[in-house]
């Protein structure tokens, strides 16, 4: 099994510390979420493992071959459409023109896009779908490995609702890898196998939390629990700076 090795990682910007001796491994068919306030480094630990920052030592192993990164921000091409759009990334792959539009069109109808919007320009589609092209353009190339940067931020209840369950069929189905970045530690719980916590100032683990219980079976209680448990946490709590916890 392929798998993304991080050993003792820290991370500066000139003179200030922005990552500290940060370790965890992931492997193919799990998922791992970084969850902390802002400016405690989540994205940039994602860009780093990704490779769209260069780290300067030899503390990042990735056997991954296919992967993709679905931003905060949809950072879609404004001079062509929806479905060029999704179809970009599987031109880098060699595949004919027929065929990219064939399978962008089929993940843009599984995404709830319409046949009008995939003709639409970025600037004429809302935040929610320009959010959920963005993911479909990920999605499209059927990567192993998938970095995500809150890509769900901007979705309403049910399109989130939505997507977390594509997610979990990435997951189960085709055994993707998913090192997932949220604040929200509600949907790291729904959909992660392991959560690491970071605090800032510089960026460190803090907490582990590991989470037995299968994807497709997490029903409420259960959220809520793992839930009321981390933010009891004391550690969690001073992190996220807390001053009300829920009992």
């Amino acid at each position: 099994m392929a798998v993304l090795k991080v050993k003792h990682l820290s991370h500066d910007y000139g003179p200030v510390n922005i990552l500290k001796d940060i370790s965890f491994e992931l492997n193919t068919g799990r998922v791992l979420s970084v969850v902390g306030p802002s400016g405690c480094g989540k994205t940039t630990l994602l860009h780093l493992c990704a490779g769209l920052i260069d780290c300067s030592n030899n503390t990042i192993q990735n056997e991954f071959n296919n992967q993709a990164f679905a931003f905060q921000e949809p950072r879609l091409l404004p001079w062509t459409n929806a479905l060029n759009n999704i179809a970009f990334s599987l031109k880098s792959k060699g595949i004919a023109k027929a065929e990219r539009l064939k399978r962008a069109k089929q993940i843009g109808y599984a995404f709830g896009l319409k046949e009008s919007d995939l003709y639409k320009f970025p600037k004429e589609l809302s935040g929610g779908m320009r959010q959920r092209v963005s993911f479909a353009r990920a999605l499209v190339v059927e990567p192993d490995l998938l970095f995500l940067d809150e890509p769900f931020s901007a979705l309403d209840m049910g399109l989130k609702q939505a997507m977390h369950q594509r997610l979990i069929h990435e997951v189960e189905q085709r055994n993707v890898a998913i090192l997932f970045v949220t604040h929200d530690l509600t949907e790291a719980i729904k959909l992660s196998h392991e959560i690491l916590v970071l605090a800032p100032e510089p960026g460190r683990i803090i907490k582990r939390l590991i989470l037995e219980r299968p994807l497709n079976k997490r029903d409420h209680d259960y959220i809520y629990q793992q839930n009321q448990s981390l933010i009891q946490d004391p550690l969690v709590q001073q992190a996220f700076d807390l001053t009300l916890i829920i009992k």
